[in-house]
């Protein structure tokens, strides 16, 4: 497995208008696409998701564009995307925008981008709006084939044990499409006591005890903040 961290903060509403309460058979494509850039050049890839953010976000069939720079390793992005349909999703990537996009970002960086595309297997309904300090946490769950209906299980649980957590504004499962045992797990926190606070609930300890046994690669747990 590849993890290689390659997603404005008022561009984030796109969340709580797809949330969706339970597995959904139909939803519309997500596209989680990490971006790591050299160190030295962390201001400049900080510059070029934003400029990429913007654009996808005037795009015909945007429904979400979240830029994220990782809160101790700022060379380290993450983009989160979601488009109305699979042909909105293609247009999109054979646009000139997204060739501008990876022209500029091969001279700084650190490793090649790595695009998921995925669909929402479970969210939660948002509750509040992210601000600057907003924690958002983007975790890739890895388990091995035969774990996939008992992680997924797993996940629907804790996403509504989540969703009672003090602090949580929201908390989203994406599956794969082309590897139905990887998981993305997308949260927005209050701050960091509240993800503190999470992390040592019992729920919380109970659900990592119960992947233990069906993992196929660690914990990828990272912390980020929205691009403004």
């Amino acid at each position: 497995m590849r993890l290689i961290f390659q997603p404005a903060l008022g561009l984030c509403i796109g969340a709580a208008a797809l949330v969706q309460p339970a597995h959904a058979q139909s939803n519309p494509p997500y596209v989680a696409t990490y971006v790591e850039v050299m160190p030295t050049a962390a201001a400049a890839g900080a510059a070029l998701l934003k400029q990429y953010r913007d654009a996808s976000a005037k795009e015909d069939g945007n429904l979400r564009a979240d830029a994220l720079q990782e809160i101790d390793r700022p060379n380290r992005f993450v983009i989160v995307e979601a488009w109305r349909d699979k042909a909105a999703l293609d247009a999109h990537a054979q646009s000139a925008g997204t060739a501008k996009f990876h022209d500029q970002l091969t001279p700084i960086a650190d490793a090649p981008y790595d695009e998921r595309i995925t669909n929402v297997l479970y969210a939660t309904p948002g509750k509040g709006e992210r601000r600057s300090d907003t924690i958002l946490v983007v975790t890739h769950v890895d388990v091995i084939p035969p774990g996939k209906d008992d992680c997924m299980a797993a996940l629907k649980a804790m996403s509504t044990d989540t969703a009672n957590d003090s602090g949580n504004i929201s908390y989203e499962v994406l599956q794969q499409a082309n590897r139905a045992n990887h998981f993305t797990v997308v949260e927005a926190w209050t701050d960091r006591k509240a993800l503190d606070d999470h992390a040592q609930a019992a729920h919380t300890r109970a659900f990592r005890q119960k992947l233990s046994p069906i993992a196929g690669a660690l914990y990828d747990e990272r912390l980020y903040k929205a691009l403004n």
